[in-house]
């Protein structure tokens, strides 16, 4: 008689396997939380490191080194981890993260601190790279969803959070502390990924594209440089910003040329001929110029016109962010459920021109009941496409190209902050300037004429007519900067209407009582364009 008794799945190892899996999502989260809570932190520390190291005119570099390094460097750690390993990559930039915020934290004057973040910022171009593709190597699509969500509510904690740990670490132990906090989070993540993390090892027999790495580092850098600088240190007509346009568009197209003969190219560029990775890579940008425009004005909008602290300015943002951060999850969650995503980028994109158009009509009468449900309709399109962005990248390449994916996606968003920042700050500078000159003639222009941003202090000292003047100044320039934003953010819908809902790869839902099976891993599915 033939034995009908049914065999019970060895749920054991697949325990064992999901437990593990967790652990690192925490290191992983914990390394994340690394990178995104070092600028906060640092940009509130700043004041007392100018009054202790000197060097005010040096000032703007210590942000710039960073972010130079930063985003120079993104590219090329995502192409190592794919050639050579993910695993030593991320570990390597772990380390040189933490050993640029020990010099950091030894400095001794402004030009060693602004070295030693550029040494900083070279191992955090690593951290957020490796941190997406080693999600994508350790879990498929189909279940990728809900722990970038969970990543996305990492970086809003860290937003949220950054200013006021950053306050009470400098107020408490020190500026130097800013730098030395990252030791012991960074040890906990090193030890959980050495221990748990265990990823196939490669070993590329191809060189490096040392030669396409070099353009690609110069022509960045030449485009940072023009938005951190231009309107600023310089005018956008001086021929310093000229000749850094003319480098970075000649660079740039040495660097296209070079891709398509090189060996290993640094970016491969056929990973651009998945329309939903070229579309994504669109939507990733504007998304980056939308929310840290948004996260500069907001705060200086509600501080000069509501009269709203300073101290508390992460708290500013909690309207925003906080639905951010729910909608993320929820967003993953349900791509997880279901594997639909493309509802996301469009309803996303949608959300997010409402939001900006909202914010657009903010005057000197707004309450700040008002401006925070506005900015939790911005917050809500941010969180539709923070991470399904990501995830769409990554499921339109092949693994092989993982963490070219990842890096370039995240480049992309890195390039849509800085043109973000400087071409929303300058059409804010400009209004304030002219609005201060319409109603307060001479004195106006003469208050406005180093920065078209007060500080509370500044304020407070101006006659009242005067600080009326600059209040009505300001809502007119976030009605300028957000008005611009909406309009930029129409591109990101239409993008977003173009993706092609592509499966995404790994387990299908299995039907309620069936037992869980093994299944074989599917070939990446890359739609043409």
């Amino acid at each position: 008689m033939a034995d009908t008794r049914t065999v019970e799945p060895d749920t054991g190892m697949q325990g064992k396997k999901e437990q593990s899996v967790r652990v690192v999502i925490l290191a992983l989260m914990i390394t994340m939380m690394l990178a995104m809570l070092d600028n906060m932190i640092v940009g509130t520390a700043m004041p007392t490191i100018v009054g202790d190291l000197g060097g005010l005119e040096h000032l703007s570099w210590v942000v710039t080194s960073y972010t130079l390094a930063t985003a120079a460097s993104t590219p090329i750690w995502g192409k190592l981890g794919d050639m050579y390993g993910r695993k030593g990559a991320f570990l390597s930039s772990i380390v040189i993260f933490l050993a640029g915020s020990v010099l950091s934290g030894m400095a001794q004057d402004m030009g060693q601190l602004i070295g030693f973040r550029a040494v900083q910022g070279l191992g955090a171009g690593g951290l957020m790279v490796g941190v997406m593709a080693i999600i994508g190597d350790l879990v498929p699509p189909r279940e990728r969803g809900k722990y970038q969500g969970m990543m996305a509510g990492v970086m809003a904690i860290a937003m949220i959070g950054g200013p006021l740990v950053g306050g009470t670490i400098t107020d408490h132990w020190g500026w130097r502390w800013a730098f030395y906090i990252n030791l012991p989070l960074g040890a906990v993540a090193l030890g959980l990924i050495t221990a748990v993390l265990h990823l196939p090892k490669k070993r590329s027999q191809a060189r490096i594209d040392y030669l396409g790495a070099g353009l690609l580092t110069v022509g960045i850098t030449s485009i940072v440089l023009v938005t951190t600088w231009g309107g600023t240190e310089y005018a956008w007509s001086s021929a310093r910003i000229m000749e850094l346009i003319g480098i970075g568009v000649a660079t740039l197209v040495g660097f296209v040329f070079w891709q398509t003969r090189a060996v290993e190219p640094i970016l491969p560029l056929h990973i651009f001929r998945s329309r939903n990775f070229t579309l994504m890579a669109v939507i990733g940008f504007i998304t980056g110029f939308v929310m840290f425009g948004a996260t500069l004005f907001l705060p200086l909008y509600q501080q000069s016109v509501q009269g709203a602290s300073a101290t508390n300015s992460g708290l500013l943002l909690l309207p925003m962010l906080g639905a951010m951060l729910v909608t993320s999850m929820v967003a993953g969650r349900i791509t997880t459920s279901s594997g639909r995503y493309k509802i996301f980028p469009v309803v996303g994109s949608a959300l997010m021109i409402v939001g900006l158009y909202l914010l657009s009509t903010m005057d000197t009468g707004t309450s700040r009941f008002t401006s925070g449900v506005f900015m939790a309709v911005v917050g809500l399109g941010m969180g539709c496409l923070m991470q399904i962005t990501m995830l769409v990248a990554q499921n339109s390449v092949e693994m092989k190209d993982m963490g070219v994916a990842s890096s370039s996606a995240t480049l992309f968003r890195t390039l849509g902050s800085s043109f973000g920042v400087a071409i929303m700050g300058a059409l804010f500078n400009s209004r304030v300037q002219d609005a201060m000159s319409e109603r307060a003639g001479a004195l106006g222009s003469k208050i406005t004429e180093q920065s078209a941003q007060l500080d509370a202090a500044s304020l407070a000292k101006l006659p009242a007519p005067a600080r009326e003047a600059y209040q009505f100044a300001v809502s007119d320039g976030t009605h300028a900067a957000f008005v611009l934003g909406a309009v930029v953010a129409v591109v990101a819908l239409v993008a977003a209407v173009f993706v092609k809902e592509v499966p995404l790869r790994g387990a299908e839902p299995k039907q309620e009582g069936a037992p869980d099976e093994p299944t074989a891993p599917k070939t990446p599915v890359v739609e043409p364009v």
